[in-house]
């Protein structure tokens, strides 16, 4: 009786913890048709980026800003450029997926001066903004 008492509280634990992955994790929901927006910050002489601030503050902001329109969150850190000592072209890149352009602007206008205004927070760059359409 004892072991499938624990065995059920194991189990119930673990179906549990499958609900509360967040939008970084390795599950991916990104899919053909989909709307990336790409933040890239260029590498250039003067310019400072907080990677340590930008994953632990900016990106959650966004993430709950976003709700559920926003569906899974990537970031990239450069490290090299063409070769491996070649500075980096971007000193880091941040992926943001939702189902829809109109679903990426409902969610970013009224968000507007809040994500911006965070920006100096961890950046000096202004960055380059890309909307894509997932292909494959």
């Amino acid at each position: 009786m004892k072991t499938k008492t624990i065995l059920l509280i194991l189990v119930a634990i673990a179906i549990l913890s499958g609900f509360q992955q967040n939008k970084t994790s390795n599950a991916s929901e990104i899919e053909k048709e989909m709307v990336k927006v790409t933040i890239m910050y260029p590498n250039e002489e003067g310019k400072t980026f907080d990677m340590e601030y930008y994953s632990t503050k900016h990106m959650p902001l966004l993430d709950s800003l976003f709700g559920d329109a926003l569906k899974e969150i990537h970031i990239d850190k450069g490290i090299s450029g063409r070769t491996p000592n070649d500075p980096p072209p971007y000193l880091a890149i941040g992926y943001l997926y939702f189902d829809s352009v109109e679903d990426y602007g409902n969610a970013f206008g009224p968000n507007a001066e809040k994500i911006l205004g965070d920006i100096p927070n961890y950046t000096n760059i202004q960055p380059v903004v890309l909307i894509s359409e997932v292909i494959q």
